[in-house]
């Protein structure tokens, strides 16, 4: 059995091991594969096994590629593969979710802290000699925010939404939520099922942890943005494209939108017109929310398993068109 890692250094930059893959057959690790398909045709020319990350596999790369019949996306999303064409060609194609669950709530609220209490900001002022030299025992760059009271809006429920919900209320936050599926048995006074526009009104901050689907692209834009409350702070570790990057811009820079923290954008890696890196208050993280080293061992865990599971013909946690 030949088994391809097509780019292994997003999720084992060295500090994991490929030991277990290499029980189940001849392991071939590439750190990064281009995405051309000519090169990646290359690559797997001779595995029945692959594994990708963020590596293209499109119908002309896997019509080529006859032996493949596995596919196991290290990741939770799988756009990356032409599944309705895996699914022609009889190519089984797994991905890994839940993995980074707690690691996404946490850096939500990562994000969130950055907004409200701008510790970067302070502790740089501080390394520049600007306390040293106050006239003052203490000094504010910026406004500081208190969370407690406040009222947090999550747009999606699933994994994510959820512990970041939890997280909330434990700072204080009362939570509203737009999901598709309601959770009556969890109204309180700190928790209330709403619609969007209820949310979208009364958050005095906003997180997104919807999939990215025909639906929800776009979902923050021009219109949107005019029902929130002014000062709004709008969070996005989800997928760059439910942000219409140009008009939460010009919302940021004309003050409409207090702050926007987002590890995520339209194209990655972020390209040098991205709007929002002309855009005040904006905190932009390189898409690491899932990257602890404790949810890629997770992440690693369970790819192994799930390939494991497909060599005895009992497959799970299949995607399928």
């Amino acid at each position: 059995m030949k088994i391809t890692i097509l780019d292994g250094f997003t999720l084992n930059p060295g500090d994991l091991s490929w030991k277990e893959l290499e029980k189940y057959g001849s392991l071939k690790v590439f750190h990064r594969t281009e995405n051309d398909i000519d090169k990646v045709v290359e690559v797997i020319a001779d595995a029945e096994i692959i594994f990708t990350n963020k590596t293209l596999l499109p119908k002309e790369v896997l019509e080529k590629v006859s032996n493949v019949k596995y596919i196991g996306v290290l990741a939770t999303g799988y756009n990356v593969v032409d599944i309705a064409a895996a699914n022609e060609l009889g190519i089984t194609v797994t991905n890994v979710p839940a993995y980074s669950t707690d690691a996404v709530a946490q850096f939500t609220f990562a994000l969130i802290l950055e907004l409200t209490n701008q510790v970067g900001i302070h502790h740089a002022a501080v390394k520049d000699g600007e306390w040293e030299n106050s006239i003052d025992f203490s000094f504010t760059k910026t406004p500081l925010i208190e969370l407690n009271g406040k009222t947090l809006g999550i747009i999606g429920f699933g994994r994510i939404g959820q512990a970041t919900a939890k997280i909330a209320q434990a700072f204080g936050l009362k939570v509203m939520v737009f999901s598709n599926k309601k959770y009556p048995e969890l109204e309180s006074d700190s928790f209330k099922n709403v619609d969007m526009g209820t949310l979208l009104s009364q958050s005095d901050i906003i997180s997104l942890h919807c999939p990215l689907t025909e639906k929800t692209e776009g979902l923050i834009n021009k219109n949107s943005i005019e029902r929130m409350k002014d000062g709004v702070m709008i969070i996005n570790t989800s997928r760059g494209p439910l942000i219409v990057e140009e008009d939460l811009k010009n919302a940021l820079n004309s003050g409409k939108v207090g702050g926007a923290g987002v590890d995520v954008v339209s194209a990655e890696p972020i390209k040098k017109e991205n709007p929002l890196l002309q855009a005040k208050n904006c905190i932009i993280t390189p898409h690491i929310a899932w990257a602890p080293k404790e949810a890629r061992e997770r992440l690693m865990q369970i790819a192994v398993s799930n390939l494991g599971a497909f060599l005895k013909g009992n497959s799970v946690n299949i995607v399928e068109g």
